[in-house]
């Protein structure tokens, strides 16, 4: 063509935790029996709504009124309502205009970081959720800026590490970090919340924090939402319903925005999201005419307490089976609905294999792991082997080798199936 055509940043675009799925499907047509260990998807994995928010949602489809356009920002009573809720909590003060809603968080992460100026850069963790951190590459067109979790310290945010490169590099005009953490399952207490608003308002910078799992913390642990530590600092928070009813496929996420009445040029970048969506008319109208109704339920409290709980015998379960493992670290998560697994030092080479029977899927996988990051290379044999479907570390903008799990089987017996068999497997790669 006579024009190059393509984004700056388009090769930054990377999906790990779906890439993962062409592979698998590759050796589902070879006759392996799939196990899917990928994505967060409570529905996928056997988990039920409860018959009472069915009954909602069944209510709002009679109604002619969720099936047409409604405001661009979102429904002002479903905006009051989430606004209502952050003020309650105490701390930082919003009204309906600081909530904007989109089709889902990917829709919203996908404006935060394409409508930033290209040279504004916004900090992230790693290991980093893909999302973010291809995003946020791709609207600059360079790799993604990373501080370090730490995995020594129940994956805590390495705040010298942050305090350095915000120091360092004057690009850098945000912080973002994910709390409950994907895919480390890491919850952040107050006091490291604290700290990094408090980098951020040294700096200058604003804070993204992405909390569409701040409502499923289990095992004890302390946690607060940004509006309750952001003080004067400009900031956004991303929330949404898929995790939390669960209704993935609802794609209902919105945004929390903070002190943007402080902050004329953070004012106008709010605005920008806002006309942005205008070129849309609006969000998706049925899952916003829900939130007020199924939030505000008396029973909905004990829907989420009952998951946490669900969650972390879960969490105790997995880390007591892979406890016995040497070669790995795991640290147990306190949210959200992950864990990762570490492998130590350099035990992973470019030499270790799994048996696999099935000479055609052999071939396959051994076709696929020349040159590829050693912890992808395992998680390919895993796969191959076992029908496992997991996703690497690397594949979270990370140099640190591991992999994902999620905790959402719901088949108790297949649930500890994938890690006994998961185990087994680290031990016999390993051990090659």
């Amino acid at each position: 063509m006579r024009r190059v055509i393509v984004h700056e940043g388009a090769e930054q675009l990377t999906y790990e935790i779906r890439e993962i799925v062409a592979v698998a499907k590759e050796l589902l047509k070879l006759g392996v029996d799939i196990t899917w260990e990928n994505i967060g998807d409570p529905i996928q994995k056997g988990e039920h709504l409860p018959g009472w928010i069915k009954d909602i949602v069944t209510k709002l489809v009679s109604e002619d009124t969720t099936y047409g356009y409604v405001e661009t920002a979102g429904i002002v009573e479903t905006r009051e309502f989430l606004a209502n809720q952050v003020n309650q909590r105490g701390g930082c003060q919003i009204t309906s205009n600081d909530i904007v809603m989109f089709n889902g968080l990917g829709d919203a992460v996908a404006k935060i970081f394409g409508f930033l100026k290209r040279e504004a850069r916004v900090i992230g963790p790693s290991p980093a959720y893909s999302t973010h951190s291809s995003a946020e590459a791709a609207h600059s067109g360079y790799e993604h800026l990373t501080y370090s979790l730490d995995p020594n310290n129940k994956w805590m945010p390495d705040l010298q590490d942050l305090e350095n490169k915000v120091h360092y590099n004057d690009s850098i005009a945000g912080i973002l970090l994910i709390n409950p953490d994907n895919p480390t399952g890491a919850v952040y207490p107050p006091e490291v919340l604290e700290k990094i608003v408090d980098i951020a308002r040294r700096y200058k910078l604003f804070v993204v924090c992405d909390e569409i799992y701040i409502r499923l913390v289990y095992n004890g642990s302390q946690t607060l939402h940004l509006s309750q530590v952001i003080d004067s600092v400009p900031g956004i928070a991303l929330r949404g319903i898929s995790k939390e009813y669960p209704w993935p496929g609802a794609r209902c996420g919105w945004i929390e925005i903070f002190n943007q009445d402080k902050f004329p040029v953070f004012r106008r970048y709010i605005k920008s999201l806002i006309n942005a969506k205008m070129l849309e008319v609006c969000s998706t109208s049925l899952p916003q005419f829900s939130i007020p109704l199924v939030m505000g339920d008396g029973r909905y409290d004990a829907h989420i307490q009952q998951r946490c709980d669900m969650y972390g015998r879960r969490a105790q379960e997995a880390v007591d089976i892979f406890a016995g493992v040497k070669g790995i670290k795991v640290v147990k998560p306190q949210g959200a609905f992950y864990m990762t697994i570490l492998f130590d030092g350099d035990v992973l080479k470019e030499t270790q294999t799994l048996k696999i029977d099935n000479p055609a899927v052999r071939k396959f996988v051994e076709d696929k792991v020349g040159g590829v990051e050693v912890d992808k290379r395992f998680v390919y044999y895993l796969l191959g082997a076992s029908g496992i479907c997991v996703v690497p570390l690397t594949g979270f903008c990370c140099k640190l080798k591991g992999f994902r799990v999620t905790l959402l089987e719901s088949d108790d017996a297949k649930r500890v199936w994938t890690w006994q068999t998961i185990a087994k497997c680290i031990k016999d790669y390993l051990n090659s």
